[in-house]
């Protein structure tokens, strides 16, 4: 099997202290666990970005702070952007860091039910970002919630909007969209193109789960407190790093070499 690629969600747009005293917030906070989510072994940092009033935004200028001082610490991840920004916001909002031509953006490919909101991904919105993408020279990762959007995803590709290595993120056990199950997981795997890379996120008490049965059939894997903010059973990760940490002791158990951020970019199709 090729080597593990590990993404770190470190903080996602959804989340306060108040639900863990553990999430990143500020430029500072996030670029120092950045850096130690990466030399626990993520080879790609899943980046969100707050305002000052820690409210999530896509203002391009944020985003060019926040990479700048994640560079400035010496973390050679791999930096993938959200377009997916948050519930409500326009494909123009979430293309902002599109523009600064980061290595890696997250796509998603489809609406979904989100909790008690709706999380619009219209076919215009898609063709925008992945337009956006090709613009700028950034290489998608495709979010997947449903079967649905791997066909959507295509239909981007036979567009032409998308080209070069497929990448798909599954993301499964959002409340509203399909349920974190190792049968759906390995489903997903078995719909895209033989020769794509997958990811899989499970949300909540799933990410140890599917993360682990990925590491065993051949697939990657996206942990974080963006996803899920417990190590176990009522007790709280302390960072990102020890979430990390156990997929790669994992992968060690299952003989599955860690990749490096430049073996990843390899493995991705990132120029």
């Amino acid at each position: 099997m090729k080597k593990i690629i590990i993404t770190a969600a470190i903080q996602g747009a959804e989340l306060t202290k108040d639900d863990t005293p553990y999430l990143p917030v500020t430029p500072d906070e996030v670029a120092l666990e950045a850096k130690r989510t990466w030399e626990a072994g993520a080879a790609i940092i899943h980046l969100h970005v707050r305002d000052r009033e820690g409210k999530p935004t896509q203002d391009t200028t944020a985003y060019r702070i926040h990479i700048d001082t994640i560079r400035a610490t010496g973390c050679e991840a791999i930096i993938q952007v959200s377009t997916g920004g948050a519930v409500g916001m326009t494909a123009e909002e979430r293309m902002g860091p599109i523009t600064l031509s980061p290595e890696y953006a997250t796509l998603n490919t489809g609406s979904i039910n989100f909790g008690r909101d709706v999380f619009i991904n219209s076919v215009s919105m898609m063709e925008k970002l992945a337009e956006a993408m090709k613009t700028y020279g950034v290489k998608p990762e495709f979010e997947v919630y449903e079967e649905g959007h791997i066909h959507n995803a295509l239909a981007l590709v036979k567009k032409g909007l998308v080209h070069g290595q497929l990448n798909f993120d599954f993301v499964l056990g959002v409340p509203g969209a399909m349920a974190a199950t190792v049968e759906n997981m390995l489903y997903l795997s078995r719909t895209i193109p033989p020769d794509a890379n997958w990811t899989v996120t499970g949300i909540g008490k799933d990410e140890l789960i599917l993360g682990g049965v990925a590491v065993f059939v051949g697939g990657n894997v996206r942990v974080g407190l963006e996803d899920n903010i417990y190590y176990a059973k009522g007790v709280l990760a302390k960072s990102n790093a020890e979430l990390v940490a156990r997929i790669v002791r994992i992968a060690n158990e299952a003989g599955r070499d860690i990749a490096s951020p430049d073996e990843a970019r390899h493995i991705l199709g990132i120029q």
